[in-house]
């Protein structure tokens, strides 16, 4: 039996519009029990939102650099919506950013004094820094403007915002915590096996 065929048989009947729609929902979903402090968001309401947002960003950086591995590896066809889920994890990065800015610190002054004097801050920072680019070109007319190969060079980005994304997360939290540690593993190991599978390539042309 061909699992996989018949797993994308099935994916191909889902449009890629359904992951904004359900991203979207999410983030209603989370903002309305922090607005309420129903839940985990009795207590910080603020500071859950901006981790919640956060982590979905996160865990959606690490789904986008799965696409190609699991298609290499088990056949498994998830290109169609790896558009959409770049653009949703930018979606939840700005808004763990938002709610950082505007409902946590709540001063421009500030956001820049938490950039410059914590460390964690900067690196979140420079993460979400290189993925506006890649949202902002995360369309056809960009891809035709900037030719196809220019278009992935830049688009290689997400490489190193995963890494810093990771890193922002396992310096911020207190305490040693495995989840953490597992997020920087798995982006650290589904990088490298891009850069092998490119080294490769090479090799073979």
């Amino acid at each position: 039996m061909d699992i996989a065929g018949t797993l994308n048989g099935a994916l191909r009947k889902i449009p890629a519009w359904t992951i904004y729609v359900g991203g979207a929902l999410y983030a209603v979903w989370q903002f309305w029990l922090a607005l309420n402090q129903i839940g985990p968001y009795l207590v910080e309401p603020i500071n859950v939102l901006e981790r919640a947002y956060g982590e979905v960003g996160l865990i959606l950086l690490v789904a986008g650099l799965m696409v190609t591995p699991l298609r290499t590896w088990t056949g498994i066809n998830l290109l169609k919506f790896r558009r959409a889920i770049g653009v949703t994890t930018f979606f939840f990065i700005l808004a763990h950013f938002l709610v950082f800015a505007i409902l946590d610190v709540q001063s421009v002054s500030r956001v820049w004094t938490e950039i410059v004097k914590r460390p964690y801050v900067t690196v979140g920072m420079a993460s979400f820094v290189m993925l506006i680019p890649l949202a902002l070109t995360s369309n056809n007319r960009s891809i035709r403007k900037m030719g196809a190969a220019a278009w992935r060079k830049m688009h290689k980005l997400t490489y190193p915002a995963a890494i810093f994304g990771a890193v922002h997360y396992l310096w911020l939290v207190k305490g040693f915590q495995i989840e953490p540690l597992i997020y920087l593993g798995v982006i650290l190991a589904l990088v490298a096996t891009r850069y092998v599978a490119f080294g490769r390539k090479r090799q073979v042309a």
